[in-house]
């Protein structure tokens, strides 16, 4: 990480930055405020409150996207609440051993970290969902529930929004993995469980999976049918179109209207029959025998 020490205690500062250099840090060291303020990025600012007598909020406003991390000598509403509510992450009071210190940057730093890729998989999972609209997801409905599909992304997008409404992140288990069962059996019955791949279960395998989930707090999802004496709630989530999906094998007729159906308003029918290699006039009659038609 890039570090800037904002301490005007030189040999404070110096042997922070020593120590932090030791393991791997670049650092920078800074004895007033307009030292501080570069045109540059640093990922932590290690910065004294009491810099005689001199005004730190600029620090933090100008590294605002940066960890900062205060080296208070005492607390008080003026070295420590206030500059939390201005953007500080957090406090060490003087004097300090560096082994907190640490523990503290690489705290955040983590927690950064997770924070860029919780919102890199969100993002993705709006665009991977885009399009999928359930309505009355409640979470009301008794658990553990059993969602029938003929697309995956249904059951997703029902088990993200029910998370969401419910007020608590799902744990992820897929029955298609090695030794699935006892680790869904050692969770805790109130924690929110979405499981997958139902269909991949044995005839045998079923039972010992069904008093497993017994009194867990569980969505579980399938994209195969359903036995009518199945001792669970279920839904049933059918999308309008037969989709193209990595559980799914579909006929070459049904290929060529998934592509038709999904991508004639982001083509135009030349180049769409070219990618299906079909003349126009095929692809006119194919839409013709499926029933599409193509909004103007």
């Amino acid at each position: 990480m890039k570090i800037i020490i904002v301490e005007n205690e030189i040999y404070l500062a110096q042997s922070i930055a020593a120590k932090l250099a030791e393991i791997g840090h670049t650092c920078e060291v800074a004895a007033t405020i307009k030292e501080a303020i570069k045109d540059e990025h640093y990922d932590a600012v290690l910065l004294s409150t009491n810099i005689n007598g001199q005004d730190f909020y600029p620090v933090i406003e100008h590294y605002k996207d940066s960890i900062i991390i205060l080296l208070v000598s005492y607390i008080s509403n003026d070295t420590v609440s206030n500059p939390l509510k201005a953007g500080a992450k957090d406090y060490i009071l003087k004097p300090f051993m560096m082994e907190e210190l640490i523990r503290k940057i690489n705290h955040f730093r983590d927690y950064e970290k997770l924070k860029k890729e919780n919102d890199a998989f969100k993002k993705y999972l709006q665009f991977s969902l885009k399009g999928i609209n359930i309505d009355n997801i409640s979470t009301k409905t008794t658990l553990p529930l059993l969602i029938k599909t003929n697309y995956q992304k249904f059951a997703d997008f029902y088990a993200f929004e029910f998370a969401k409404i419910y007020g608590e992140p799902f744990k992820f288990y897929s029955l298609s993995d090695s030794g699935v069962l006892n680790r869904i059996k050692s969770e805790k019955d109130t924690q929110l469980l979405y499981i997958t791949d139902f269909q991949t279960l044995k005839k045998s395998e079923k039972k010992s999976f069904f008093e497993i989930i017994e009194n867990k707090n569980a969505l579980i999802s399938t994209t195969e049918a359903i036995e009518e004496d199945i001792p669970l709630n279920f839904i049933e989530l059918k999308s309008d179109n037969k989709i193209f999906d990595r559980n799914d094998i579909l006929s070459i007729d049904d290929y060529v209207k998934y592509i038709i159906l999904n991508y004639q308003n982001k083509f135009p029918d030349t180049a769409l029959a070219k990618k299906l290699g079909i003349s126009r006039k095929s692809l006119w009659e194919k839409r013709k025998k499926y029933e599409i038609f193509k909004k103007k």
